[in-house]
């Protein structure tokens, strides 16, 4: 059973927890691996025990990785395609918002993406019809073999229709039967998280963990402890993300009450101004009166500044020549 652990991982992965699980059982002595050696306990009645101490100590490297992976916004592959997987592998996929593929690895999932992509839209336009009602207005023939399409495309494409980019890993169950997704993922550069049992070379997978990969409890066990680690990274993303938006308001509403601030002060400052300076129109007026008057003493007589009285004598008349001899 997956329980609840530190602020490191939201899973505590103890030796009893997989002894539980059944994850220590491995094939049959004649079915291994060589490459699996270092990852074998014992050999009892001709089937391998695998060292649950390295199961532990490599589960718990892959928890981190995936953890990081989506903390980045990275997204994670599911990849199950045996009958134990199918189920458990594309529910907890789903539910942690991750991809997933459960029916069929189809050739060029990854190296090939634009037939995908071209499936894709292929998919999505039949959805579109059927959302409108176009399939009753077709002949039954007709309605027949877009129904028979469009469940093959979703059974096929359903759980990677929203892959836009390259995964930031893939996890796979049973890495002998998924051989061709491993392939692809190797030379896209896609790092593989697997189960790893005894039957398996591991030197093609990134992170493996070495455990059962065919048991039911022990899928599901694996499968708990990453859908636990996935949906914890996207809470703190989320969280991440939201008190980056609240620090960004919050620096738009201080930058926009200091742009407030210096306007309202700006508007302050200007009716001070405006009463120190006159008015244009105001200064205008004025020049214009003071150029129409003149001064008080412009076309008065000189005597009148002076002041002269009113009494003086005339002058005299001039005198008359004297009598010649």
């Amino acid at each position: 059973m997956v329980t609840s652990a530190s602020a490191e991982l939201p899973v505590n992965i103890g030796i009893n927890d997989l002894l539980e699980a059944g994850l220590h059982f491995g094939h049959q002595s004649k079915r291994w691996n060589p490459r699996m050696k270092r990852y074998i306990f014992d050999k009892r009645n001709g089937i391998y025990i695998i060292d649950l101490t390295k199961t532990q100590f490599f589960l718990k490297q892959a928890l981190e990785f995936l953890r990081d992976t989506v903390s980045a916004g990275r997204g994670v592959l599911f990849v199950g395609t045996k009958r134990q997987c199918v189920g458990v592998v594309g529910e907890a996929a789903a539910r942690c918002g991750q991809h997933w593929v459960t029916s069929r690895w189809l050739g060029g999932t990854l190296t090939n993406n634009r037939n995908i992509a071209t499936s894709v839209k292929r998919m999505r336009a039949i959805q579109e019809m059927k959302k409108k009602g176009l399939f009753e207005t077709l002949p039954q023939k007709e309605v027949s073999r877009l129904r028979n399409e469009l469940s093959r495309l979703e059974r096929n494409l359903l759980g990677i229709a929203n892959m836009s980019q390259m995964p930031g890993a893939m996890v796979v169950f049973d890495i002998c039967r998924e051989a061709i997704a491993v392939k692809e993922a190797n030379k896209m550069g896609i790092p593989i998280v697997a189960v790893v049992d005894t039957n398996c070379d591991p030197e093609p997978i990134d992170y493996p963990i070495p455990g059962n990969d065919d048991g039911l409890r022990a899928i599901k066990f694996v499968v708990a402890a990453f859908e636990a680690v996935i949906l914890k990274a996207n809470e703190d993303a989320a969280r991440a993300a939201a008190e980056l938006e609240k620090k960004r308001a919050e620096e738009e509403a201080a930058a926009a009450r200091a742009a407030a601030a210096a306007a309202a002060a700006r508007a302050a400052a200007a009716p001070a101004s405006a009463s120190a300076a006159p008015a244009p129109e105001d200064d205008a007026r004025a020049k214009k009166r003071g150029g129409a008057r003149k001064p008080r003493h412009e076309g008065k007589p000189a005597s009148a500044e002076a002041g002269a009285a009113p009494d003086a004598a005339p002058p005299a008349p001039p005198s008359a020549p004297a009598p010649a001899e």
